[in-house]
Order: structure tokens, then C-alpha cells, then sequence
């Protein structure tokens, strides 16, 4: 199983839409589109997975920039990291969601969110 991260797509699409966009290059497992807990409306990205590497890599190489609406897609793949280190020196990581190893297991580590002053 493979998990591929997609963002930028317009916020009023549903889950059977991007299955159906993405399921042209491999089998979809799972569709998980990110909503807000409070007002439920779209973040605008999302967590795909698929049974296959070849077809995620297939889906990420067709569909990564492509416009939908206005937006441009963003695909890519979603890996574990471990890299202790430098999270101890405050550098950003380069996925949008990170697993950081410790010694119970894993802990999975969130987006950081941005708040505006309004």
C-alpha cells in the first residue's frame, strides 16, 4: 500500500472524484480529503491510497502541476521519516506529514497551522 499526499485541488470536489481521477493509473484503496473538525469545509488537500508504487509514481508523473479549476495539483509521495536529529535543530521538514520514530513507537507529526490576524 502506498500513500500519496495530493493538495490543490478546488475545495468543493468530493472523495469519488479524486478516486476517479486517480484511478486511472493504479487501484485505489482510500480517499481521504482533509476537512476542518469544526466547519467540515475542505482544507484542500488530501491523503490517497493505492495498492501499488508503479501507479502512485504513474498518478504523481500525470496529474503533479496539472490545473483543476484554478488550482494547480500537487502530488507526491507520503514516506516515514526518521530524522531525530533534525528535528533537534529546528530545521523544516520537507513532507507534509512526518513520522518522528521515538522509543514507544511512532508519533505521527502535524501540519503546522497558519493563523491569520483578522
Amino acid at each position: 500500500m502506498v500513500k500519496i499526499f495530493i493538495g490543490g485541488f478546488p475545495l468543493n470536489i468530493q472523495e469519488i472524484e479524486l478516486a476517479q481521477l486517480v484511478s486511472i493509473y493504479g487501484e485505489v484503496l482510500t480517499v481521504k480529503i482533509v476537512r476542518d473538525k469544526i466547519t467540515g469545509l475542505c482544507k484542500g488537500y488530501g491523503f490517497i491510497e493505492m495498492t501499488s508504487l508503479e501507479g502512485a509514481k504513474n498518478a504523481i508523473e500525470a496529474l503533479n502541476g496539472n490545473q483543476m479549476g484554478k488550482r494547480a495539483l500537487f502530488l507526491n509521495l507520503v514516506t516515514d521519516l526518521a530524522i531525530n536529529s533534525e528535528i533537534k535543530k529546528g530545521s523544516k521538514l520537507s513532507s507534509p506529514l512526518s513520522v518522528i520514530k521515538v522509543e514507544t513507537g511512532s508519533v505521527k507529526r502535524k501540519r503546522p497551522r497558519i493563523i491569520s490576524n483578522h
